[in-house]
């Protein structure tokens, strides 16, 4: 195998309307997160993600809200699921070298 070899870079998402699953090939599973999203309203920003956005759950001013981008099972907000999903891949891919992973 080669510097560049297929081994590590594979990942594998549970996208689920509760929780979040990461599996990385050879190191199983590197992530369980809430599948949550806290923005700003006013701005549309991204404020947290995953456990930091559950936990500001009816502790924020009005303008900040913490939303479940997915609802019965299906993607109710695909903008919101995109960063969500980028969020989760960044933080499962730390470390990882510099080629991109592929999700599978």
């Amino acid at each position: 195998m080669g510097l560049f070899s297929r081994a590590g870079r594979d990942i594998g998402i549970d996208l689920g309307t509760a929780n979040t699953i990461v599996f990385l090939k050879g190191k199983g599973v590197v992530l369980r997160e809430p599948s949550v999203v806290a923005i700003n309203q006013d701005t549309k920003q991204v404020l947290a993600v995953g456990e930091q956005a559950k936990m500001m759950i009816g502790r924020t001013p009005s303008n900040i809200v913490a939303i479940r981008p997915l609802k019965d099972g299906v993607i109710a907000d695909f903008d919101v699921t995109k960063e969500m999903l980028k969020y989760f891949i960044s933080k499962a891919s730390r470390g990882r070298g510099l080629v991109k992973p592929r999700i599978v």
